[in-house]
């Protein structure tokens, strides 16, 4: 015979817990456990059966899997918040009895955790570390742009803006910005990093007003987690560049407001020979540890200096034997790794070399061979950014497609590092965000181009260079289209589709034809406006007139009435004929003549309702392709037909959107005629 199991020991029941189970299994209160939660990723799952995993009780209730719980109790992190709340006590308790020297003492000793190992838990390789890393970057970003107060710390602020400038910076050298679109929320970014696509979101430079409703305790969570992640993925990002991480910074220039300018990136054999990051400092004996955790010894890095120097001395040579290839006026400096890094020396002739113009092979394939996706956009062109513009957004764009720290300037105002002043005459393109009027004269030396910062966005995004012309100071610029969107897609869906990109699509003749309709459809609704005012101008005189009359036409109201009320059933039900009748004996040819009128005005106003079209669409019947549906409709199982249904209703909120969208285009465009004199349409 069977064993009877007993209720509440297996299936749901055993395999979740609720959040109070949680709670007291863990003995820690909700904030410490929701801390923990979003550092170890674990979140509330729901079960097929609520009642058997709730133990058959039916109340609400928050269920997570007991493998997780189980998992928290071992958690170093938990211990580490059960010190924390000890340290608590005895500060508290060393303050309330003034016993300052042991409160400064129990301070110094205070617990403090790390998340590293939660960091490998959660990321075991490094590709799963940069498809999560979107959120952080947007996080880091946010909390760069807030004002301290007594929530958020200075400190805090600072390390995230800098954790941010060294993110930019990684970017910028290895050119992996792909695409920028400006919205209302902010500046998206799209860079492309170890084949992964990245997306964040930067606000824009305005003072950011720290909301009271928000909770800080679970951003701030999610800030220290992102923290760690981001100090992860940059020290593997530079150290595979060959690069020191964490790179020099200068406070002084960060304080004068040189942004990324204030980090300077240095190669990692430049610091191995300088002596830099090879130890703790103010230690007499550097230790250097390899790969692998071995020792390096001075033996070791005397090797490496003199292959260092046995490389250099190659590359010089294959550098003598292309140097005819390779001079090409025009893209002096256009590299992309030699601008940013510094390195130990440079020989005589790496000296010469770079002081005649001459590039390396690497700097000359990245300069003009191998100009993937726009990488060198900008690198042949000078720009001054004006002070009314936002300086660090554009200076990335810019510095992101080749742009070198010595071709671009702004005003003082807007921080230190420019490279030169306003007029300088080498500068070719000018940024500037004011009307012409405001913007004052522009008597500048040499020969510039006055545009408005969507032009380097919009470049960005086509991967070349447009037209300056539609993009110069005043005038209204072109629409600014989402490079997220694919529009072939969205067309190919039946989605709404803006004209600019249709023309890029190819779909002219639709825009064309598109376009007639529009200008037939806005003259025939201004003749409806003229109809409309003509029959309310008819419709003020016959009010006038039967105010006028008002005693001889008392006697046929009532047949007036239904008339009114019942237009089509006119003919049927004889009402015309009755009410004519009744006012050609009470009023005479006057009353008749209003009668007719607003019959006529009752029955043109019932077809154009809605209670009109309905009629005259249910007259005229179901056509046979309708029918046809409903058959096929009808003859589809359950599944099919659920799923046929549910994919009508996307498509037509589909075409709801798109009809809303062309039918808010129509009226702005129709506002933008309006505006121009109608003279010229006449």
């Amino acid at each position: 015979m069977a064993k009877m199991k007993k209720k509440g020991t297996s299936g749901a029941a055993k395999n979740y817990v609720t959040r109070n189970q949680a709670l007291k299994k863990l003995q820690i209160t909700l904030a410490d456990f929701r801390r923990l939660c979003i550092l170890k990723g674990i979140f509330p799952r729901q079960p097929r059966n609520t009642k058997k995993a709730n133990k058959g009780s039916s109340a609400p209730a928050s269920f997570y899997y007991a493998k997780d719980i189980a998992f928290l109790q071992h958690e170093p992190v938990l211990r580490a918040l059960r010190e924390h709340k000890t340290f608590a006590k005895k500060l508290s308790k060393a303050i309330g009895r003034r016993e300052w020297a042991a409160a400064k003492n129990l301070d110094d000793a205070k617990p403090v955790y790390r998340l590293d190992h939660i960091i490998k838990e959660r990321y075991p390789t490094f590709t799963d570390s940069l498809r999560d890393i979107d959120d952080a970057l947007s996080l880091l970003t946010l909390f760069a742009n807030l004002p301290a107060n007594d929530k958020i710390s200075s400190t805090l602020i600072s390390n995230c803006a800098r954790l941010c400038a060294e993110w930019q910076l990684y970017v910028m050298r290895t050119r992996s910005l792909k695409k920028v679109f400006l919205s209302i929320k902010g500046v998206y970014f799209q860079a492309e990093v170890r084949g992964q696509t990245i997306s964040w979101l930067v606000p824009y430079m305005f003072t950011q007003h720290v909301p009271t409703d928000v909770d800080f305790r679970i951003m701030m969570t999610f800030l220290e987690l992102y923290q760690t992640l981001l100090g992860f993925v940059l020290f593997k990002l530079y150290t595979d560049e060959n690069l020191v991480y964490p790179p020099k910074f200068d406070e002084e220039k960060d304080n004068a407001g040189a942004g990324v300018g204030a980090i300077t990136l240095s190669a990692a054999n430049a610091a191995v020979l300088k002596g830099e990051n090879t130890g703790e400092q103010g230690s007499s004996s550097t230790t250097v540890v390899g790969k692998g955790g071995k020792k390096i010894s001075a033996k070791d890095v005397k090797k490496q200096i003199k292959a260092i120097a046995r490389a250099g001395v190659e590359a010089q040579e294959d550098d003598d034997d292309v140097s005819m290839e390779i001079s090409t006026p025009g893209v002096e400096n256009a590299g992309m790794e030699e601008e940013f890094v510094e390195h130990a020396s440079k020989t005589a002739t790496d000296q010469e070399a770079s002081g005649s113009g001459l590039t390396t092979l690497a700097e000359l394939q990245a300069a003009s061979g191998s100009d993937e996706g726009g990488a060198n956009l900008f690198a042949p062109y000078a720009f001054y950014i004006s002070r009314e513009c936002p300086r660090p957004f554009l200076e990335f764009i810019l510095r992101s497609f080749g742009v070198q720290q010595g071709k671009l300037g702004w005003d003082m105002v807007s921080g230190a590092g420019s490279a030169f002043d306003e007029n300088d005459e080498r500068i070719t393109h000018h940024i500037v965000d004011r009307p012409p009027a405001a913007a004052g004269s522009r008597n500048h030396p040499g020969k510039r181009v006055y545009v408005q910062p969507q032009w380097i966005v919009d470049c960005v995004n086509a991967k070349k260079l447009l037209p300056t012309e539609p993009y110069g100071p005043g005038k209204v610029l072109p629409p600014h289209l989402s490079p997220f969107v694919n529009d072939e897609e969205v067309a190919r869906r039946g989605g709404y589709v803006p004209a600019e990109a249709k023309a890029k699509l190819g779909i002219a003749e639709e825009e064309a034809s598109e376009d007639d309709e529009s200008d037939s459809d806005e003259e025939a609704e201004d003749e409806e406006e003229e109809e409309e005012e003509e029959e309310k101008e008819e419709e003020e005189k016959e009010e006038s007139s039967l105010k006028k009359g008002k005693s001889k036409q008392s006697a046929s109201r009532p047949a007036l009435e239904a008339l009114l009320a019942d237009p089509k059933d006119s003919n049927g039900a004889g009402l015309l004929d009755a009410a004519e009748l009744e006012a050609e004996a009470a009023g005479g040819e006057d009353a008749l003549a209003d009668v007719r009128a607003k019959h006529a005005a009752a029955l043109k106003a019932f077809k154009k309702s809605s209670q009109g079209k309905a009629a005259n669409k249910s007259s005229k019947g179901k056509s046979e392709e309708e029918e046809a549906k409903e058959m096929a409709n009808m003859m589809m199982s359950n599944r099919t037909r659920k799923l046929y249904n549910k994919l009508n209703y996307s498509a037509g909120k589909r075409g709801e959107e798109k009809a809303r969208l062309e039918q808010k285009k129509k009226a702005l465009d129709k506002a933008v005629r309006k505006g121009a004199p109608r003279a010229a349409k006449k």
